[in-house]
């Protein structure tokens, strides 16, 4: 055996189906790991889809793959069709020793073929339940199809990594893989801070400083749990609980959302300080959604100091301390999130007790710590390949 691997050692072949081009919670985290990688000496290369005017500038050399708009209304995302020549070029001048797929599309399918056919290592991260979108395009049929799918991808990687334990146990449950790795998320507390409140803010947005505002974080589409969130207001309305609405984010939903929110505050798309002024100028923070593996928003309101109610489903469930921190809920069960909500609506000292705790928690999220987790992955994986190459070269030997 040759001596232990450094970081500054690892040549990592990173694969995104989204780096840069549309700003979303999953290639945040990538440009953030890119970032820490950077810093501890490793080189690393980027293959994504590439438009003329992306969402921000890349952490890292971006390599252009092919791609295709997205169908079903989902033209702000490009659809990945391969690696293409200029990848292919591009891979074998750089020569990776550890290949890192964020999504199992058709560019991460080719990538890991093109890892076996080199006798490379790869680590997957799981970033989204892919296989509960279809039942939000009236698809549900086809959801046993997409999980068996999943896990012929996920199976055939060397391990993978997850972003939160609920996560990690549901893939464990699917049979996606035995060798799964926490690889959790970090939260800027220089932007997402309870001193970020502006009641300024609020009362140009006609929010009265002692109005509880509910509010939602995240792109506008439907396999956000938008339904579950509008319904669950209709029945909060019924019950007469005082309360308005605040919804931060754009998308293709949002005429569907504002129709069945009528009243509502739509603050639209922010990002930076600007995001984090409108999420601390809330009182309360909703997030119904069961497709995040993590949810970046979720604990993003906890460091404002926002109690949280969610659903009980991977991601929040390992991040909301029910009773503590906010509350968890049945996932889709629009009476219990309201009857759930409404003390935060009447209780000051509630929300602000549930609040200062998550406010605590949040805290306990690093990005450097947590991003180190995913390096020392990469380096025991191409310890562990590099020692079954050379037992096999030591056989051959003997054999001959």
């Amino acid at each position: 055996m040759g001596r232990s691997m450094e970081f500054t050692d690892l040549r990592i072949a990173l694969f995104s189906g989204n780096y840069n081009y549309t700003r979303d919670g999953a290639n945040q985290a990538l440009n953030r790991l890119v970032a820490s990688l950077l810093d501890l000496g490793a080189a690393v290369r980027v293959y994504s889809p590439t438009v003329e005017k992306p969402a921000f500038e890349p952490t890292g050399d971006l390599i252009g793959t092919p791609s295709v708009s997205m169908p079903f209304g989902r033209g702000e995302y490009r659809m990945p069709t391969g690696l293409g020549s200029k990848a292919r070029r591009d891979l074998a001048r750089f020569k990776p020793n550890i290949v890192h797929l964020s999504a199992p599309d058709p560019s991460g399918h080719a990538a890991l073929r093109w890892a076996q056919d080199h006798d490379v290592p790869v680590l997957a991260s799981v970033h989204t339940r892919f296989e509960t979108y279809p039942r939000y395009y009236k698809l549900g049929f086809m959801e046993p199809i997409v999980v068996k799918m999943l896990k012929r991808f996920y199976n055939r990687c060397d391990a993978l990594v997850a972003p939160s334990q609920s996560m990690i146990d549901e893939l464990l449950k699917q049979e996606m893989h035995d060798d799964i790795g926490l690889w959790s998320r970090g939260v800027d507390r220089t932007v997402f801070s309870p001193e970020k409140r502006d009641l300024e803010w609020r009362r140009s947005l006609g929010l009265a400083d002692d109005d509880v505002a509910i509010v939602f974080l995240g792109r506008l589409v439907m396999e956000k749990g938008l339904d579950v969130f509008a319904e669950t207001i209709v029945q909060m309305r019924k019950r007469q609980i005082p309360h308005k609405v605040l919804v931060i984010g754009d998308g293709p939903a949002r005429g569907w959302f504002e129709d069945a929110l009528p009243g509502g505050i739509f603050a639209g798309f922010k990002t930076g300080a600007e995001l984090g002024q409108a999420l601390a100028s809330g009182d309360v923070f909703f997030n119904p959604s069961i497709t995040e593996t993590f949810g970046n928003v979720t604990l993003e309101a906890m460091a404002c100091g926002l109690p949280v109610i969610a659903a009980g489903a991977t991601g929040a469930s390992s991040l909301v301390e029910d009773g503590v921190t906010g509350r968890l809920c049945r996932p889709g069960e629009c009476g219990d999130f309201a009857e759930t909500i409404a003390p935060y609506c009447t209780d000051h000292e509630l929300r602000a007790q549930h609040g200062a705790a998550g406010a605590a928690k949040a805290s306990e999220f690093d990005w450097e710590a947590i991003n180190r987790v995913v390096a020392d992955t990469y380096v025991r994986l191409v310890e562990d390949r590099r020692a079954l190459q050379e037992a096999e070269a030591a056989e051959a030997a003997l054999a001959s």
